[in-house]
């Protein structure tokens, strides 16, 4: 191959690089939330927060921990050591897909994690359906965030923010900035009004 050949061959790869950075940040935020709505959320007034595994970017975690926390907390729910009201789970991914086998403990009145896909829900876009789960896997897909809030008495899955949008992986303030976007935009559909 010549070298005017390879520098065509470039000039094309780097052309379609930056078409597609371009069209993948052009992409809407997607903010979906989705919730029981025969629970009264004022019986609501304390939160926890589920285990919490090993992450891929602790760090950025850990702002995403401190942005939910403010938000139920500027809602007046309260952070306890045990014994809360509401159990807080959160999933997301950055670089890859995360998978998870779906039969987690916490949500065991709906009988394990519950797809995060709101189309493969109950007619009336509840959250709820029959069924056990068993050990299906549910994928987080890169630029999602998901947010449950779980009755812990219960175990049963009683709120749900998905946030989906075009991230910067490369650059963790900017990431940083727009989780804790994510986040502010979910919340404001929290506490539901009857």
């Amino acid at each position: 191959m010549s070298l005017s050949q390879r520098l065509v061959r470039s000039y094309v790869g780097q052309l379609l690089t930056v078409a597609l950075v371009l069209c993948a940040g052009a992409q809407a935020e997607k903010i979906r939330v989705h919730y029981d709505k025969s629970i009264d959320f004022s019986k609501y007034k304390t939160y926890g927060w589920a285990p919490i595994g090993a992450v891929a970017h602790p760090m950025l975690a850990l702002d995403v921990v401190g942005a939910v926390e403010g938000e139920l907390n500027a809602r007046g729910l309260k952070k306890v050591p045990s014994n809360p009201d509401l159990l807080v789970q959160m999933y997301g991914a950055v670089d890859t897909e995360v998978s998870m086998t779906s039969n987690n403990p916490i949500y065991n009145a709906t009988g394990g994690i519950p797809p995060f896909d709101p189309s493969m829900t109950s007619p009336g876009n509840s959250l709820y359906w029959d069924g056990y789960y068993g050990n299906s896997t549910v994928l987080v897909h890169p630029g999602q965030l998901i947010i449950d809030l779980i009755d812990a008495k219960a175990k049963k899955l009683v709120w749900r923010g998905m946030g989906s949008e075009a991230i910067s992986p490369n650059n963790p303030d900017k990431l940083m900035e727009e989780a804790n976007s994510t986040v502010s935009k979910l919340f404001k559909e929290y506490p539901v009004k009857k």
